[in-house]
């Protein structure tokens, strides 16, 4: 995987199940954190171009469990542009060991609305990997 940002969350005792791991649900809100922290760093500002995007599907792929005190850390890339979708994945490893694999599709909508539209370049230029 080419990463193109990397995202850190400390797991909170709140987040941990009666196992004593993370509850599977929080994996897709840290992926959302990672997410919204890596346009950020682009500068990318939801809508200001006209341009935003939803999540039409999402794939997890348990490997292992992170647990209360872990920092997981979370690696972003796009696997796949296509015209009007992409798809991000996001590799969530404790101590450099893949606990998750979450592959998001999203699709480019038209600010404000549902409708479909290309995803513009400069977005896909901006997600890019720093050494592509």
């Amino acid at each position: 995987m080419n990463t193109s940002f990397r995202h850190e969350i400390a797991i909170r005792y709140a987040e941990v199940d009666m196992q004593q791991v993370v509850f599977n649900s929080h994996y897709l809100a840290y992926v959302d954190d990672a997410m919204s922290h890596w346009m950020r760093s682009v500068g990318y500002d939801y809508g200001a171009d006209g341009f935003d995007f939803m999540v039409r599907h999402a794939d997890v792929d348990w490997r292992g469990s992170a647990t209360y005190g872990d920092v997981v850390q979370i690696d972003c890339s796009v696997d796949r542009w296509g015209t009007t979708s992409f798809d991000v994945r996001f590799d969530i490893k404790v101590r450099e060991q893949t606990v998750v694999v979450v592959v998001l599709t999203y699709v480019g909508v038209r600010a404000g609305t549902t409708e479909t539209m290309t995803v513009p370049s400069g977005f896909r230029t901006a997600l890019a990997p720093a050494n592509a």
